[in-house]
């Protein structure tokens, strides 16, 4: 049998230890990173609702528009963006309106796993109430729970986006970002 060199050795060691290194080191620096608490691309663009809330658990009656409850677990998995208009919806909450209808639109092939739903009094103007019906459905907050939720300012709506299950994931106050909103939307519904 042939004498192992121990420079060769120690060189063969090194040169394993290298190769695990560079195998351990991203998962390390993201180790790190995420014990200090930065986590790239997770933060969205609504407000995270805090404490959770989950509106099956909570038996949040909603009602809509032809006298039925407003199931907010569904027969299939899909998510609800819940609409809150403030007082007086006139043009302005109509365009926001139209906007996030275009959005779903935008989903695709997945369009159909959003359902939109409108909370408040709809557009005074006749016109405006027919067109939304077309892709919204109209209810209301029998208890008031979601007040919290509900903007004051005139001509306004905020929005929040709903699980399958009827958890709450997050809300956009009135003012929000449509586009942030989509691109929120385009996470979560695949």
């Amino acid at each position: 049998m042939k004498p192992i060199d121990p420079a060769a050795l120690r060189r063969s060691r090194m040169f394993l230890l290298l190769i695990a290194l560079v195998f351990a080191a991203p998962m390390i620096v993201a180790g790190l990173l995420s014990w200090s608490g930065w986590q790239p691309g997770v933060k969205g663009n609504g407000q995270p609702i805090q404490p959770q809330r989950n509106f099956v658990d909570e038996k949040l009656p909603v009602q809509l528009a032809d006298g039925q409850p407003y199931a907010w677990r569904d027969s299939e998995p899909r998510l609800t963006l819940v609409v809150l208009a403030g007082p007086d919806c006139a043009a302005h909450c109509f365009e926001v309106l139209t906007g996030l209808a275009k959005a779903r639109v935008m989903l695709n092939r997945n369009q159909s796993r959003l359902r939109l739903l409108y909370l408040g009094a709809p557009p005074a103007d006749a016109t405006r109430r027919a067109a939304m019906q077309a892709y919204w459905l109209l209810g209301s907050d029998c208890d008031g729970k979601l007040a919290e939720y509900r903007p004051t300012t005139p001509d306004s709506v905020s929005a929040l986006l709903v699980e399958s299950n009827g958890t709450a994931l997050s809300f956009y106050p009135a003012g929000f970002d449509g586009p942030g909103l989509l691109r929120d939307m385009l996470k979560v519904i695949k």
